[in-house]
């Protein structure tokens, strides 16, 4: 086996934009439907999602499987939970609500190995899928993604991007909207709410980190995409069951009107 490589990294200097699933549904089976499409990189939901640490073990196979990137939502910048995650395999954290450099740097001092960091030794599943050499590569090839979804975090928003060890920042349009009250969702068309992403964007160009994002639809990823953003996430496998039942549903009774 050779040396640790992250795709999503490789991916990133050739200047293209990464198309992310995500997990919500701590099923193999589900995971398998939607690992066939292909996607860059695959996240577990350990927040928002049903997933616990048994289902997040049975699903990262899947999706190493699939070629794409293992990365994980984590439940709260917990430092367990962080590494945890990480010595079973994930390349990258998405830690939800940071709102200050402190917490960035918490995020990241935990992903990384000392000397720049501290995490703890002990890569039991990591070493067995990416070599004898994991903890070698791993400070070079770990992805810690903080995530901005409050006021505070907006407010202290270049002082976070500029964290030492961070490798992006992702949107989480729903709670942002919320903290600028307005009602939660994806796909943001306010102006405000465009001009805030905008300023993510460019607080991720300005210190060479990713920029991600959030996405209910395809076509709305695609515009970030076209925008700068370098990680979409679209939808979900619970959205896309809900919305394949709902319209398999209305076909049916569609075509027993008269």
């Amino acid at each position: 086996m050779g040396a640790l490589v992250n795709p999503l990294r490789r991916l990133w200097s050739e200047g293209r934009c990464a198309a992310n699933g995500w997990i919500a549904c701590p099923s193999v089976l589900s995971a398998e439907a939607l690992a066939v499409a292909g996607w860059d990189s695959l996240t577990v939901d350990m927040q928002h999602g049903t997933a616990d640490y048994a289902a997040h073990l049975a699903l990262l196979p899947v999706i190493e499987r699939s070629g794409a990137v293992p990365l994980v939502r984590v439940p709260w910048l917990n430092e367990a939970s962080i590494m945890r995650a990480l010595d079973a395999g994930a390349l990258g954290i998405i830690a939800p609500m940071i709102e200050t450099a402190a917490d960035a740097e918490r995020l990241a001092r935990a992903c990384l190995y000392a000397p720049e960091g501290g995490r703890s030794f002990g890569p039991v599943r990591a070493r067995l899928v990416h070599g004898e050499g994991y903890w070698q590569a791993a400070n070079r090839q770990i992805l810690p993604i903080a995530m901005i979804e409050t006021r505070g975090a907006m407010d202290n928003l270049d002082e976070i991007a500029s964290t030492t060890g961070l490798a992006g920042l992702y949107v989480g349009p729903a709670d942002l909207g919320l903290a600028f009250g307005l009602p939660p969702g994806f796909d943001r068309q306010e102006p405000d709410m465009l001009a805030r992403l905008e300023r993510v964007r460019l607080a991720c160009k300005a210190n060479g980190i990713a920029a991600c994002i959030h996405c209910g639809d395809a076509g709305y990823a695609a515009r970030m995409a076209a925008q700068g953003f370098d990680l979409t996430t679209i939808g979900s496998d619970a959205r896309f069951i809900e919305a394949g039942t709902r319209n398999a549903v209305m076909r049916f009774r569609s075509g027993l009107e008269p």
